[in-house]
């Protein structure tokens, strides 16, 4: 599945996730289906929405 990232919000943050779930409850109320993931990599919670499939196809 492939992800669009709405937002980065650093791990380290004194307020931790709390941020990106705000944020993410916010684009949720607009109609979106965000939701919150840690990237370990980048240390950093994303807020994440699922990519739409186009259903044409170029061929």
């Amino acid at each position: 599945m492939r992800r669009t990232v709405l937002e980065k919000f650093p791990a380290g943050d004194p307020r931790g996730s709390r941020q990106a779930e705000e944020y993410a409850r916010h684009r949720r109320n607009e109609g979106l289906a965000a939701e919150v993931v840690m990237d370990l990599d980048s240390d950093a919670f994303l807020v994440v929405v699922p990519q739409q499939q186009n259903s044409e196809r170029d061929w």
